[in-house]
């Protein structure tokens, strides 16, 4: 679409898309969604998107995964996909069979321009002037659990917990079950 070509011109040069785009699109994807208990990923990023979130939707929780600058650059930096299929490697912990080649039909592996090195430099910059602030924002209100770590397998298993209390309805089937 017009906006996503619009919010792909903004991550391709490692900033955040405005705060009016980005509500605009998740709170249209949002509605219908009351009856339902629902994860977002990325979203709210700054202080006046919270806001805007806040105005339309209920939040009960803010999950904040702390993982330090350089763990993030080095997996977004080591991160290379098929563009035909969208299947994603790693060079640290998913890697190709043959270095730059897709494993199944044989293609070159591309790297995206938002995990190129200086794009995620960037980001992260970005992330830390204007997303921070949300974490302070959603801690003020009583709603931020954050955990720490690097290892996936190794802050899931708290986060799994978390969410129990939380939704203790929700298995660990449907919990991995995306929707």
């Amino acid at each position: 679409t017009e906006v996503g070509i619009l919010a792909k011109s903004y991550i391709d040069q490692g900033r955040l898309i405005p705060d009016d785009i980005m509500t605009r699109l998740m709170l249209n994807e949002l509605k219908g969604l009351d009856r339902y208990n629902w994860l977002l990923d990325g979203f709210p990023r700054t202080v006046a998107q919270a806001e805007a979130l806040d105005k339309e939707c209920q939040i009960d929780t803010v999950i904040d995964l702390d993982v330090p600058f350089e763990t993030i650059k080095c997996r977004l930096t080591a991160r290379w996909i098929h563009p035909a299929s969208g299947r994603v490697y790693n060079l640290e912990f998913s890697p190709p069979k043959v270095q730059g080649i897709d494993d199944i039909t044989g293609e070159p592996l591309v790297q995206r321009d938002d995990d190129k090195p200086e794009t995620v430099t960037k980001r992260l910059q970005a992330y830390d002037a204007q997303t921070k602030p949300v974490l302070e924002y959603y801690r003020k209100k009583g709603l931020l659990k954050s955990f720490s770590g690097t290892e996936t397998n190794k802050i899931w298993p708290h986060i799994y917990a978390f969410l129990q209390i939380k939704l203790p309805d929700v298995s660990q089937k449907d919990a991995a079950t995306p929707r």
